[in-house]
């Protein structure tokens, strides 16, 4: 339990109003539970939301010790009150999340909340799963992560040894990453491997594409093919062999078939024409092959998951059958 007492700046304000001002990790929702909840009290007694402070009132609030904490990119998950995750499979162990295109994958200098492992953080506090008070210093993490405005699926480990194995596994290639995407044009074959080098330029956050090594350039190979094709667009399966910044869009681009709706590396007027404005790119399915011991993770060897949708396939190539029963 912690006391306040009311001084004469705070005088006057609602009883909610200054609650959201004293804890802004409180999520406002959560506020107006615990003063329904008499959780919030005003000289010992429960008050209404709307209650008007008085100087001198002692305000007792029986609110757990977090919420106290200055807001930082660590407990931003507290508040997040009611988290929005895709689902594809969860255990013990890990999550796999849909992540939806326009969400962060970590904070950023202008965004601590709206990210999408601070909404697997809040889910697994409010399950009860995780708590940061009972850790030396593991919080829940993500193994991989996409592109802001790419969508797919993405691993999110709830403990250090998961974490541990499922990085490893990523590093020596047995976890399989297919992607669907739209591309301008035919490709030419239709099934084929793109083995080039990329560069990053830090400043542009972008790459270049190289045909030969180049000074900091990194291999890049993806394997793809043509699923369908349809009003001088083709709908495009890739498969991740290196895993490299903007991949597949410097290299289809590259190759004579940028992404539609690709700002960077894009067609800006095929991407006006179709009304665009983010990449057609989504990490659809995973596929964990391990070769070598997975420890707590054995069990998911062999196995697959797969989306159940992507919204451009549905609006570009309506009726093409790509989703295989889980």
């Amino acid at each position: 339990m912690r006391e306040f007492t009311i001084g004469k700046n705070d005088a006057g304000q609602r009883l909610d109003r200054w609650l959201g001002k004293a804890l802004p990790l409180l999520p406002a929702p959560l506020a107006q539970k615990y003063i329904r909840l008499k959780r919030v009290k005003v000289g010992g007694k429960g008050s209404k939301r709307d209650y008007r402070l008085q100087e001198g009132d002692q305000l007792q609030l029986y609110i757990n010790d977090e919420f106290f904490d200055a807001p930082t990119e660590d407990n931003a998950f507290l508040s997040v009150f009611s988290p929005q995750l895709d689902i594809v499979y969860e255990d013990e162990n890990l999550i796999l999340c849909n992540k939806r295109p326009g969400l962060l994958c970590h904070p950023d200098q202008g965004e601590y909340v709206a990210t999408l492992i601070t909404h697997i953080q809040a889910y697994l506090y409010q399950k009860k799963e995780w708590s940061p008070k009972g850790e030396n210093a593991f919080a829940p993490a993500l193994c991989n992560r996409i592109d802001r405005n790419t969508g797919g699926i993405v691993i999110a480990a709830k403990n250090a040894e998961t974490l541990r194995v499922m990085n490893q596994k990523i590093r020596d290639r047995e976890v399989e990453k297919y992607y669907l995407c739209v591309v301008s044009g035919s490709l030419s074959p239709k099934a084929g491997r793109l083995e080039d080098f990329l560069r990053k330029d830090g400043d542009k956050a972008q790459v270049t594409v190289h045909s030969h090594p180049v000074p900091d350039g990194r291999s890049a190979v993806t394997e793809y093919r043509t699923l369908a094709e349809r009003g001088g667009l083709s709908l495009v399966e890739c498969r991740l062999v290196t895993g490299r910044t903007h991949q597949i869009r410097a290299q289809m681009a590259h190759a004579g078939h940028p992404l539609l709706g690709d700002g960077k590396y894009g067609d800006g007027r095929l991407n006006r024409r179709y009304g665009r404005t983010f990449q057609a790119l989504w990490s659809y399915k995973l596929v964990f092959s391990f070769t070598t011991p997975a420890g707590p993770l054995e069990g998911l060897n062999g196995r697959s998951w797969t989306v159940d949708k992507v919204d451009f396939v549905d609006e570009y190539f309506p009726g093409v059958e790509v989703f295989r029963q889980r």
